[in-house]
């Protein structure tokens, strides 16, 4: 459908942060929103939608809530079939059961099936847009841009660079992942939905010499995003320590060789140094909280409050499949449970907002996807507050809206999901 829709609900957008001042008055509730083609064309009463769009089709859904879709920041597609192995650290955990998997990305067929099965589960739990590492192969990244191309879906991806410190089966070079990193984003940045992210894996998998050569690519493209990994586990730190004796902490690996900016992403980032969160919000770089991974691999707890006091630019992801779900309304869940460990719980507002506006803001595309306003791109996802009835006799007796939403973030998986919209399209 890409006509003129009006959808009538519980329909949630942010005005501000709601880590700035009290939460819930970050938030407006309106009673409907116009969708026109792939955009959303208003926001406000259902007789002012009605005005706006006296033809337009309606479709009532009740007490559901009305949200932008899910933005996930980072993720690993190809890891798709083996999310939920068992019992690994992180490096163990990667030779263990990653780094085969991934070998098999350089079948083209093979790449595309799992391409449409992760893109088929994720649409399923509300997730419209993601931001992947694919493998080293080329054939990775066709397979999930061109499927993601074919739903019409707004998605970032990039080739994975590893030179070192990996099976022969899963290096490339510092020069083929510059030349091939750099056809595959003159081939597809900026078509239709899509964008490039140059993606290092991470220091300990690049020579000095791969991280220049991204750099140097990263220099030519800097409207591109660029994704990796940073202090994601203490054992992880003290490798990369000894692989770059001459750096001053984990995130200079990356500042040294010109992959330190505003338009970078950097998974995890839970055991920080201080000058290492100073530089982050110098440069306005994205920080990505990957909840259930850090729990699941027991990498530690993100100082969410922290550093949303210190100023820094944080999204929220599923880091499928280190973490061990698909579902960010799960991942709101253990983002919740960690900052109850760390002794600061986030107000269901605060979870909403990372799940969407947070992380569209990490990916700098907040002016296109994350909320709900005129001029935005009509991605998005219709809750039911009483998918499952341990969630219903909860949500039944809630006080107000903010009591009936959060046994949803709890509880709720693919079942709460009652419709999802792509660019305007229902799926």
């Amino acid at each position: 459908m890409t006509g003129k829709t009006i959808l009538r609900g519980q329909v949630l957008s942010f005005a501000r942060s709601p880590f700035e001042g009290a939460p819930a008055d970050a938030v407006q509730v309106d009673e409907a929103v116009l969708i026109d083609g792939s955009h959303i064309a208003a926001v406000g009463t259902l007789a002012a939608m009605r005005a706006a769009a006296p033809d337009a089709a309606e479709t009532n859904h009740g007490a559901h809530v009305i949200l932008a879709g899910f933005v996930d920041a980072h993720v690993h597609y190809p890891q798709t079939a083996m999310i939920a192995s068992w019992g690994k650290r992180l490096i163990d955990w990667l030779n263990t059961y990653t780094f085969p998997e991934e070998r098999k990305f350089a079948d083209p067929a093979y790449a595309s099936e799992i391409a449409a099965r992760y893109l088929d589960l994720t649409a399923a739990h509300g997730t419209t847009t993601m931001c992947s590492f694919c493998t080293i192969h080329p054939e990775s990244v066709e397979a999930f841009f061109s499927e993601a191309q074919a739903r019409g879906q707004r998605v970032v991806a990039g080739k994975t660079c590893m030179d070192r410190n990996a099976p022969e089966f899963l290096r490339d070079t510092a020069q083929s992942a510059y030349d091939q990193s750099r056809a595959l984003l003159q081939k597809w940045h900026g078509v239709d939905r899509i964008s490039y992210a140059i993606t290092p894996r991470f220091s300990p998998t690049s020579t000095p010499e791969q991280l220049d050569a991204m750099g140097a690519l990263w220099a030519e493209h800097p409207d591109c995003l660029m994704q990796t990994h940073l202090s994601e586990q203490t054992d992880e730190i003290e490798w990369v320590k000894g692989l770059y004796p001459e750096a001053r902490d984990y995130l200079d690996t990356y500042e040294q060789h010109g992959l330190l900016g505003g338009r970078g992403l950097y998974g995890h980032a839970i055991h920080l140094e201080k000058r290492e969160r100073d530089r982050l919000r110098e440069h306005g770089a994205g920080l990505i909280h990957c909840p259930t991974s850090n729990t699941f691999i027991g990498s530690g707890l993100f100082d969410m409050a922290g550093l949303m006091a210190e100023g820094q630019r944080i999204g929220l992801a599923t880091d499928t499949g280190g973490g061990s779900s698909f579902s960010m309304l799960r991942t709101m869940a253990a983002a919740y449970e960690i900052g109850q460990l760390r002794g600061v719980p986030l107000h269901a507002a605060q979870l909403i907002w990372l799940a969407t506006q947070g992380s569209a803001r990490a990916l700098r595309m907040d002016h296109q996807i994350g909320n709900i306003a005129p001029g935005m791109e009509a991605d998005l996802v219709v809750l039911d507050l009483a998918s499952t009835p341990a969630i219903a006799q909860r949500s039944a007796v809630a006080d107000d809206l903010w009591e009936a939403l959060f046994p949803t973030i709890m509880m709720g998986d693919d079942r709460a999901i009652a419709e999802v919209w792509i660019g305007g399209r229902r799926v």
